[in-house]
């Protein structure tokens, strides 16, 4: 609870997954993706309660070995077709305690903490905001890319006023990194969206935490990442409150 709001988060977690199979539950120095992300949860601040949605048997129990509750999601839930919203909605519906906020939490984002979870709740509250949503610096300006045509001309690819420009001087662009995204119950089910028209805000993440698991490359980088930054979580007890 945070100022006399109370917060339900939802890590969904569907067992199939075509571009890296099973990866909700491929090890991550040494437990399982969907750990991570469940003992963000747990440790927050402000969270009331952790709620794991699965159609996969496996999933749901090693997510109650690490301390959250877990839903049942049907199979017509499971499917890549299926919207987030729909799972949502299931996972809000069949709880029967009263939250004022969720809070989505994909389990293929390993590296977002609790210390930033609690940030984006903070911040929530100190914009009097329906949603907040996070956000990454993107690694390239989109300025620089284009679409080619099938002869691959890059005659106009890049506008005049750019052409000349260092990376330096562009303006800064985010991208969203599918870390967090906090809405307002009544509003994401009047609007069937975490991004509502207006009083929303983003909460910018470092690159580091905003890595997120779709495909091997990933999940190859996440452990590079988290080796590489071993010794900095060993003195400091956690991935980072940098």
């Amino acid at each position: 609870m945070y100022k006399k709001q109370r917060f339900l988060a939802i890590i969904p977690a569907r067992g199939g997954s075509k571009r890296l199979p099973r990866k909700n539950i491929l090890e991550l120095q040494g437990k399982p993706l969907i750990a991570w992300t469940i003992e963000a949860a747990l440790k927050s601040q402000y969270i009331d309660k952790v709620l794991v949605s699965s159609d996969d048997d496996e999933i749901l129990d090693i997510s109650t070995r690490f301390g959250a509750e877990i839903l049942k999601r049907p199979a017509e839930l499971a499917t890549d077709s299926s919207s987030s919203f729909d799972v949502i909605q299931q996972a809000i519906m069949a709880d029967k305690q009263q939250y004022d906020f969720i809070v989505l939490l994909q389990p293929t984002s390993p590296l977002r903490t609790a210390n930033q979870i609690d940030e984006a709740i903070e911040l929530l509250e100190s914009k009097q905001a329906n949603a907040v949503v996070s956000v990454c610096a993107m690694e390239h300006s989109p300025l620089w890319s284009n679409t080619l045509p099938e002869s691959d001309s890059m005659a106009g690819f890049l506008k005049d006023e750019i052409q000349n420009k260092r990376s330096q001087e562009l303006e800064t662009y985010y991208r969203l990194n599918g870390a967090i995204y906090i809405c307002r119950k009544t509003c994401l089910l009047d609007e069937k969206s975490f991004f509502l028209k207006s009083h929303i805000y983003a909460y910018r993440m470092d690159r580091h935490s905003s890595v997120d698991i779709d495909e091997a490359i990933d999940f190859e980088y996440a452990q590079f990442s988290l080796r590489a930054h071993e010794p900095f979580i060993k003195s400091k007890g956690k991935i980072n409150d940098r």
